[in-house]
């Protein structure tokens, strides 16, 4: 759609010939269009058409010819705000234009041409073709496209498609110009066609993230002038030919994440001195670089990740004094030289150490880097101090000790787990206001949990320290927070009741990664009986207390946070019962309420929650029969023992006995009522017996209906309670919401 302003404002007028009037074609309306017309002229600027968001070129194109000498046309769909990637089902409208140079369809969807490389080759002026994102599948070649040419051809750019035949090996002999080509992201297999390796133009040429197979043939030394070479993260094997040391205007070399084998050595690169990026990660090869090499070039970015290395800190690295990324986790270091290794990694803005075995002490350093990923090594002393400037530390699994230091601050996630720190969490780091994760578990922490955090949290983990006191309330009006472990503590007290405030527990969808950007979530989960630790993007949605002092009966809010997933309230003195509502959290998937005081019976509706993968009820005071269903007899008796008034499938049956206990006493507290009531009535005066036996007596001479009628008053209780809470609930929120 075009701006506000004349068409004659945005072009120089030519005497000889001008736009008198133009297309104008929308997505907003996929089923209209407006067509005009271009006299004929040499050129359409892309000064005019920058001034078009997208053009919809329509079903009918009759007066095709009027632009014949069309030389940009760019109808991409960056812009587009429909519903789903606007489409075309076919391009033979494009054959006329045979003027065309630049051609943009980028985020069309395509899948219905099947001929699109056939049309392309009917346009002989082409320089540059942009197709990324158009769902392309098929590569085939028509026999009679040998007899056309793409001579002129200089960028290709294929990328983000779903190709299912291998990259045809005539195609490479019709673009023998080309200088750009990007098939990444793009499905393609089969091996390197050797016709692409004769393209001796190319600068840049992009295959990551595709399933090419077989070896890197000698042949790539040949391309001479190219800058940019990518084949990362496919499934290529063998040597990784020496020829590569030929190709000296190399800027970026990214092969890593393949199946290579054999020796590298420095001879490799030796001639490279223009490379700026190196990728060799995960290979199994043999790095054998000489201990005194000292490369020719100067790196901004290095990755070497997950290859062996190790054990000394390969010294050629620390000659590098320009570097921006360096990923060196999982590659067998253990030694280092102070000196050198400080100085490196004292000032680069991405550093990751992780999952080696490292042993130095760093306290003295200033870490400069945005994000520090330094976790799984043996790491001593104090923690460094790091920059304001830093978004992630992650120096978990070490043998750090003392306290957190004050320049530790302006942090978005940060994980400490597993070493051993002491003292209280600094409110400089709990209370700054980006913070989104933070993880302390493990060490031995102490003092009491901050009352301030930062409104931002969505994900703390306190487990295993030395917290006492009660939980503050505040922590619970973090509407953020998805993933909460204070387990194992020494925390004291009752549950504060205004959990109905952690919103990410409630609702139905929502993206950590949104929220965390490209940070990864450093989550240890413990669930299902087994300790997790999630690494990347998770929407696992936690709340673990156990392991605690924690009393009193567990706030029916509790039970309102639907989404929940995994809940461990294990190990405390909790009382009370189960709610009936628990049946409403049918995403949780482990559920531990054992050793506690809980009693009365479990309630039916838990035989619904479909996902259960993990219940403990052991140790507590549950009375009467499990409930029927599928669900709750899938599990082994270990999940109900310690219940003695507990039985039937999986544990013992229930005898009569036990089934009129059920149905005459369903919980302790009213055995208490009805002992007093009797003794109440038996000390009634004679005044009293024709009314008490006449409306009482029935009640205590037929079991039947003495059962029904405290089924009922206890029904009537139950409900009155029930909504009773819900609705001062609801009115507590709406109370908030307009203060």
């Amino acid at each position: 759609m075009c701006h506000n302003k004349s068409l004659s404002n945005l072009y120089e007028k030519d005497n000889s010939s001008c736009i008198e009037t133009w297309w104008h074609f929308t997505w907003e309306s996929v089923h209209k269009f407006l067509i005009t017309y271009f006299k004929k002229s040499k050129s359409l600027t892309s000064k005019v058409l920058h001034y078009f968001h997208v053009i919809t070129i329509p079903p009918v194109q009759h007066n095709i010819t009027h632009a014949s000498n069309l030389i940009y046309l760019d109808i991409s769909s960056s812009g587009y705000s429909g519903d789903g990637p606007p489409h075309i089902d076919n391009l033979n409208w494009l054959s006329p234009l045979s003027s065309l140079k630049y051609l943009n369809l980028s985020g069309i969807d395509l899948h219905k041409e099947t001929n699109w490389l056939q049309i392309v080759n009917t346009l002989p002026s082409l320089l540059e073709v942009q197709l990324s994102f158009c769902k392309l599948s098929n590569f085939m070649i028509n026999p009679s496209i040998a007899y056309l040419n793409l001579s002129s051809l200089i960028t290709l750019e294929l990328s983000w498609n779903n190709f299912t035949s291998p990259l045809p090996n005539g195609f490479f002999n019709l673009t023998k110009h080309i200088n750009y080509l990007d098939l990444s992201y793009s499905n393609i297999h089969g091996e390197i066609p050797s016709s692409l390796l004769k393209l001796r133009n190319l600068r840049q040429l992009y295959l990551s993230n595709n399933q090419l197979q077989g070896p890197i043939q000698d042949e790539i030394g040949q391309l001479a002038y190219i800058q940019y070479l990518d084949l990362s993260m496919n499934m290529l094997s063998g040597f990784i030919p020496s020829t590569l040391g030929n190709l000296s205007s190399l800027k970026s070399l990214l092969i890593g994440t393949n199946h290579f084998s054999g020796e590298i050595s420095n001879l490799t690169f030796s001639k490279l001195s223009s490379l700026d990026s190196l990728d060799v990660s995960s290979s199994t090869c043999v790095f054998q670089f000489d201990l005194n090499w000292v490369p020719p070039f100067q790196l901004s970015e290095l990755s070497l990740k997950n290859t062996t290395q190790g054990p000394n800190f390969p010294s050629w690295i620390c000659t590098q004094k320009s570097l921006q990324f360096l990923d060196l986790s999982s590659s067998g270091i253990s030694s280092v030289d102070r000196n050198k290794f400080s100085r490196l990694i004292e000032g680069i803005p991405f550093v990751c150490l992780s999952y080696n075995s490292i042993t130095e002490d760093i306290s003295n350093l200033t870490l400069m880097g945005d994000i520090i990923r330094m976790d799984h090594n043996n790491f001593t002393g104090g923690l460094p101090n790091i920059s304001p400037m830093a978004l992630e530390v992650d120096l978990s699994y070490n043998s750090f000790s003392g306290s957190i230091p004050h320049s530790w601050k302006n942090l978005e996630i940060v994980n400490l787990w597993s070493n051993k720190l002491s003292g209280e969490v600094p409110m400089h780091l709990s209370n700054w206001y980006g913070l989104q994760a933070m993880n302390l578990g493990e060490n031995e922490f102490s003092g009491t949990i901050p009352i301030k955090m930062s409104q931002d949290l969505k994900v703390l983990i306190l487990r295993a320290n030395q917290f006492k006191g009660t939980i503050p309330t505040q922590l619970f009006n973090l509407s953020k927070l998805y993933h909460l472990d204070l387990a194992q503590n020494k925390l004291s007290g009752s549950i504060p009741e205004c959990v109905y405030n952690l919103s990410y527990m409630v609702i139905d969808s929502f993206e950590p990664s949104q929220f965390l950007g490209n940070r990864r979530p450093i989550i240890n989960l413990f669930t299902k009986g087994h300790d997790y630790v999630f690494e990347e993007d998770s929407d696992r949605r936690t709340i673990d207390l156990s392991a605690n002092s924690l009393s009193g009966e567990v706030p029916l809010e509790l039970f309102q946070l639907v989404q929940v997933q995994s809940l461990n309230l294990s190990h405390n003195n909790l009382t009370g019962t189960i709610p009936k509502m628990i049946g409403d959290m049918k995403n949780m998937e482990s559920l531990d309420l054992s050793n506690n005081k809980f009693f009365g019976e479990i309630p039916q509706s838990m035989a619904i929650i479909t996902y259960l993968e993990v219940l403990n009820l052991s140790c507590n005071n549950f009375n009467g029969k499990i409930p029927i269903g599928t669900q709750l007899q899938s599990f082994n008796a270990s999940s109900y023992i310690g219940n003695p008034q507990l039985c039937g499938a999986p544990l013992k049956n229930c005898t009569a006995e036990e089934e009129n206990h059920k149905k005459a006493m369903p919980s302790r507290g009213k055995e208490d009522d009805e002992s007093i009531r009797e003794s109440l009535y038996l000390g009634m005066g004679v005044g009293f017996a024709v009314g008490f036996w006449g409306i009482c007596g029935p009640l205590f001479l037929i079991r039947k209906w003495r059962n029904t009628y405290y089924r009922f008053i206890d029904g009537v209780g139950d409900k009155l309670y029930v909504t009773l809470m819900i609705k001062l609930n609801n009115f507590h929120r709406n109370r908030a919401s307009t203060s």
